[in-house]
Formats: structure tokens, sequence, C-alpha cells
């Protein structure tokens, strides 16, 4: 019987076997501003040539709230703030290669998913799942990997 790998376990496996002939770049990313903020979790991890974004709720940098109106509006703002990152850190939304996505309520899937794929040319592989609760009340949160150009 032949086991599938997941995605995430074949960029490791990569990652892993890169490793025998040279030294593994890992750098911990922080947005700027948030250095001095003590959080237990980094914006993204970069190893080698791909961006691990930590998951991205949909807060308005401006207000430190989430954005107002329902899950269309946080799926964009958290899709802007993930775009943020991805271009902060040498990547762009085109290079995504895998999202996570998870929702507070799994009724609002398809309203999620009609700002989510406005983000991407090419639609990146992608897990989805339904959670008893979010930080901060969010209705979605989204993690990617990306490559860095």
């Amino acid at each position: 019987m032949k086991r599938l790998l997941s995605l995430a376990s074949l960029l490791l496996l990569t990652a892993c076997a890169q490793t025998t002939s040279r030294t593994t770049l890992i750098e911990y990313l922080n947005e700027p501003g948030l250095e001095d903020m003590n959080l237990p979790f980094s914006a993204a991890v970069r190893v080698d040539n791909l961006l691990f974004m930590s998951g991205n709720l949909g807060i308005d940098s401006k207000t430190g709230k989430l954005a107002p109106g329902g899950i269309a509006a946080e799926t964009r703002q958290t899709m802007d703030n993930i775009k943020a990152v991805a271009e902060r850190f040498g990547s762009s939304m085109d290079r995504v290669v895998k999202c996570t996505v998870f929702l507070a309520d799994m009724s609002e899937w398809g309203a999620m998913n009609e700002v989510y794929r406005t983000y991407f040319t090419n639609p990146p592989a992608r897990s989805a799942l339904g959670s008893s609760g979010l930080a901060l009340g969010a209705r979605v949160e989204i993690e990617c990997i990306a490559v860095i150009a």
C-alpha cells in the first residue's frame, strides 16, 4: 500500500535532504515595531528559500481591530495582511504554494472562498477546517507557505 505524503511533509523531507551538502538557513522574522512585544511566535520563519508565515487574522493595522463587516471583510483584510508579510520578506502572492484556512463557522466557507480566490492567479494547495474559536473572536485565520524569489 502506497502512502501519500502531504505537501508539508514533502517540503520538510526535501529541506532535510538538501542539508546533507550545505548548512540550512533558518531566519526568524518579525514585523517592524513588533520585536519588543514579546510575542510567543514569529511573523514568519525563512528556511532556505521557503517562507512559513504564521496564521493571520483580519486585523486592520491602522485600528488594531478586526475589519468590520463579517467574513468577507475579515477574509479580505487577512489576505491583505498575508500579502504584506510575503512581500516584506521577499515573496509574493503568486509564489504561495500552500495555505491552511481556519474558520470559526464552516457555513461561511462560500463567502470566504469568494474573497480568497481573488488573491491568486494559480491557487495554491490548501486545507481548511472548522474551529471552535479563533483568537480575538475572529471569523477566519489563514497561514501560508511561500517560495522566496
